[in-house]
């Protein structure tokens, strides 16, 4: 496509990676979304419990820091993270970010066990339907190896517009409160992370390539800075409302965004053609998993009552 040629940066082809890396990856990438789902349970109930005042300020990070469970959510995303660079390191934007929707699923299973509740038929048929989304999806679109790196003027106008759109949702956000706030915050937060993971994977090329040079090298703290304001969207998303908003939007933006960064920047290819047909209903499974399953009380509540246990 001509378009995507103002993206290339280093041309050429690049070897397909083997089944194995790419079996390798998809592994780490569910490791990842296990550390954000441990991480994920911690800081909800650490968010939870500050004040709403707070909301879009600095000083709710301070608030959180002092509660040890949202330090222990931090340790489990740091370790999201390394397992996530690990994926990238092996496998396209497009194969890891939709891999890690898998997270709500996991998400669920810890909060039922470490609130002593079984999920009712309703929620394991949910987590069926995104896990058949997901593999469905993945099979179909069939997400390929990178064709080029970006250049510079590639990332500073990929730069430009994610910024753009983050500062608009957040604009949104600001003058709006309750499900629209939670709802435009956590779709900035998943766009935010999907543009980090862009940063992830130049970083784990130049590490490959010449490790020396990572540390002066501007990508390592663009992905440092992109991060920790993705992580600041995200806690003001949960703080913000309800995490029936919240999750869909967090959960859903992430990989589409990350699919758009892979094919826009790296040339990522994606199977088009009759396999579009799979690829949408895949997607179709994937949303109506997470839909039903942030609907879940078990999810939406700071605690559980002890009339939702069976």
């Amino acid at each position: 496509m001509p378009a995507l040629d103002l993206h290339r940066g280093e041309q050429g082809s690049r070897a397909a990676p083997s089944v194995v890396a790419l079996i390798t990856a998809g592994l780490l990438a569910v490791l990842a979304a296990l550390c954000n789902a441990c991480s994920s349970v911690l800081q909800r109930r650490a968010a939870r419990s500050v004040s709403p005042d707070l909301g879009l300020r600095l000083g709710l990070i301070w608030a959180l820091i002092g509660d040890p469970l949202w330090r222990w959510g931090i340790v489990a995303l740091i370790g999201g993270f390394a397992f996530q660079a690990a994926a990238l390191s092996r496998g396209g934007i497009a194969l890891v970010q939709p891999a890690l929707v898998i997270e709500l699923p996991f998400t669920m299973i810890i909060m039922s066990r470490a609130f002593g509740i079984f999920l009712d038929k309703r929620s394991w048929l949910a987590i069926g339907a995104l896990s058949a989304g997901l593999t469905m999806f993945l099979a179909a679109a069939v997400p390929g190896p990178g064709r080029w790196s970006p250049d510079m003027l590639a990332w500073i106008v990929a730069a430009v517009v994610t910024l753009a759109t983050i500062a608009v949702l957040v604009a949104v956000g600001a003058l709006t409160s309750g499900p629209m706030r939670s709802a435009t915050l956590g779709v900035a937060a998943g766009i935010g992370f999907a543009f980090t993971a862009t940063l992830i994977k130049k970083c784990t090329t130049l590490l490959a390539e010449d490790p020396g040079a990572l540390p002066t090298s501007w990508p390592l703290y663009a992905m440092v800075a992109a991060g920790l304001g993705s992580l600041f969207l995200l806690q003001n998303a949960l703080h913000s409302g309800s995490l029936v908003v919240a999750q869909p939007a967090l959960t859903i933006s992430d990989p589409i965004a990350g699919i758009l960064y892979g094919a826009m920047m790296f040339g990522e290819p994606i199977r088009t053609g009759p396999w579009l047909v799979f690829e949408v209903a895949g997607a179709g499974l994937l949303v109506y998993g997470v839909v039903v399953l942030a609907r879940s009380p078990l999810i939406e509540a700071p605690s559980v009552p002890p009339s939702a246990r069976k």
